[in-house]
């Protein structure tokens, strides 16, 4: 992890917010909890704007970004479909504690050793988010457990 290109980081980047994106809309179909919806509606809200601002300094860079998810979102996100109540509900706001752990863990490294200045100034700007989600996820996972 810690050896992470720039690109191979926007990649990782890209598909953990399409995964945020689309677990976020099955979530907001899938659960029950108004607590958890809202919160799902936020994601999509912040990784859209997340991967809008992302998908800009990729073409700047030259870097295509994937348009499926990695292996590693996708398996997270099977586990939530067919899903539903309390049950989808558990494992969603599990997925989204794993989600921002790994997020916050690459953000943080390419926050102070990426190649170009404009990778690390977006993972600088970035990190309070997924801080913010990551801390309202761990709050709402204790309370759907």
């Amino acid at each position: 992890m810690t050896n992470m290109t720039d690109a191979m980081f926007m990649m990782t980047a890209a598909s953990s917010n399409m995964f945020e994106i689309q677990a976020g809309k099955l979530a907001v179909q899938s659960a029950t909890d108004p607590e958890v919806k809202r919160f799902a509606q936020m994601m999509i809200d912040h990784h859209t704007k997340a991967s809008q601002e992302q998908m800009s300094l990729a073409s700047q860079m030259k870097i295509t970004l994937p348009k499926t998810l990695m292996p590693v979102h996708q398996a997270m996100l099977d586990k939530l479909k067919g899903k539903t109540g309390k049950g989808f509900e558990e494992d969603y706001m599990d997925a989204m504690e794993t989600a921002h752990k790994m997020d916050i863990a690459m953000f943080q490294m390419k926050s102070t050793n990426a190649e170009t200045p404009t990778v690390k100034a977006l993972a600088a700007k970035t990190l309070p988010m997924l801080k913010s989600h990551q801390g309202m996820a761990t709050k709402l996972e204790d309370r759907v457990d």
